[in-house]
């Protein structure tokens, strides 16, 4: 495929070094020389310098026969109206915007044929936030991926010693659980993948990834660690876009404190915040806040600031001072893998959860959903099976005869609402929601392919 990028950043970085490894065609631009020398040193890309909203620069760049342009600069403004040009002067066929204002983000009138012409709108800042929310409702998980508009969920959990199913083979799972199905789709060990079958032993440390309808999550989990109570106390560090809307989000369910180092910033912050959440004025590093503050009695402590250092340092006093879980946003991909599974409980970086929010309007096929797992190299996605025996490659066969690539696993199945395990024994029919785990993204074109359907189906 060939897609333009507008916006070197961190996300048009991370979204390209993506797409280059899967074999598109992939043009970069922004204004920034420096940046695009780096990036095409490093990937099998073609760079532009100047403003991807300037016609000019986007014919350079191919828009003339491109059939995809991803807009992600830090300017919103900018990435709509490179859509808009893009679509009225070049009629680039697919279009998608990234868009950081709320305000902007919910007017869909403007994103239409008589608005900016964006086929898409990812917003970064709510999609981090759903996926705070989501590890706020499961504290004991370490990602949790919803599926089918929310009936099937995908948790990753540590496992730790005296779990009913730790030290136990998989096959045990039916025993302890026989009214509820769930597949272990993954087991990652001493950061390989181990093969999954019914006499794999789970161990203690152990990353075990469990596919189940999302009304058993909670009893799954129960086989693998011990449950913690529900969190009732969250002490936030940083009053910025993310740090407000997860304080919306949480505030009437939780206990909310929420820590701004700028005092003007606090004022808005109270005005927009109802009067239970508790909004300090003061330095999330400062011991003597923390302490103030009883961190030690917070359930998760959430550093949401936009300084790298500041949020591992708050984070690690706060996990020593006595705070039961910590996540902590960490912008730079190396540093989120050095911290995260020490002190630091969680480490999220903001572009992988919006390449998730990406990749599933780029994939080949009709994909519903697409999640990174893993520091970004596996993937879980839901595709739509089309077509009949003779146009299919999936449809009217059993999973046990798909010619799967190794690596990649077959979950589940959603069919008319109802949320089916995939056993070797079950058959996959027209419409059918298939949920995949993908061991390497480098497998995804093969399961592009597999999902693809003959001309006989048109």
């Amino acid at each position: 495929m060939k897609i333009i990028i507008v916006g070197a950043g961190r996300v048009g970085a991370s979204l390209a070094e993506n797409l280059v490894s899967e074999r598109n065609d992939i043009t970069l631009i922004d204004p920034d020389i420096t940046v695009l020398n780096n990036l095409q040193d490093r990937f099998d890309l073609r760079t532009i310098q100047g403003n991807g909203a300037f016609p000019g620069v986007l014919k350079q760049a191919g828009a003339e026969d491109a059939e995809l342009l991803v807009a992600v600069t830090r300017s919103d403004e900018t990435n709509l109206v490179a859509c808009r040009i893009a679509a009225q002067m070049f009629n680039v066929p697919r279009r998608i915007a990234r868009v950081r204002s709320a305000e902007l983000a919910e007017q869909a009138t403007l994103h239409g044929d008589d608005g900016f012409n964006v086929d898409h709108v990812i917003c970064p800042e709510q999609s981090v936030t759903d996926h705070i929310s989501r590890l706020i409702e499961f504290p004991e998980a370490l990602q949790v991926l919803e599926f089918a508009d929310g009936l099937v969920t995908l948790v990753s959990v540590r496992a730790f010693a005296g779990g009913p199913l730790v030290s136990h083979p998989i096959e045990d799972l039916r025993k302890h659980l026989p009214k509820v199905d769930v597949r272990i789709v993954a087991l990652i060990r001493d950061n390989q993948h181990l093969p999954v079958d019914g006499y794999t032993m789970i161990q203690p440390g152990d990353e075990v990834f469990c596919l189940c309808a999302s009304k058993h999550v909670r009893l799954v989990m129960s086989e693998l660690r011990r449950m913690s109570k529900p969190v009732s106390k969250v002490m936030i560090a940083g009053g910025g876009n993310i740090g407000l809307r997860l304080a919306k989000a949480l505030q009437g369910q939780v206990q909310v404190k929420l820590i701004e180092a700028d005092r003007r910033r606090c004022d808005e912050l109270a005005r927009q915040l109802d009067a239970a959440t508790l909004v300090l004025h003061g330095d999330a590093t400062d011991e003597d806040l923390l302490g103030d503050e009883n961190v030690q009695d917070s359930d998760v402590f959430i550093a949401l600031t936009s300084d790298d250092e500041n949020n591992i340092m708050s984070s690690l006093l706060a996990k020593r001072m006595g705070a039961e879980r910590v996540i902590t946003l960490i912008q730079r991909k190396v540093y989120a893998d050095l911290v995260q599974g020490g002190q630091i409980d969680i480490a999220l970086t903001p572009s992988h959860a919006t390449l998730s929010e990406l990749l599933k309007h780029i994939r080949r096929g009709d994909i519903v959903a697409v999640h990174r797992l893993r520091k970004g190299v596996a993937e879980a996605l839901e595709v739509v099976a089309h077509g009949d025996a003779k146009s299919s490659r999936v449809v009217d066969r059993l999973v046990e005869d798909i010619s799967l690539p190794k690596g990649v696993v077959i979950g589940a199945v959603v069919r008319d609402g109802e949320v089916l395990m995939a056993h070797h024994d079950l058959r996959i029919q027209s419409e059918d929601h298939v949920l995949l785990f993908v061991e390497h993204r480098k497998l995804i074109p093969a399961v592009e392919k597999l999902f693809q359907v003959g001309v006989g189906f048109f």
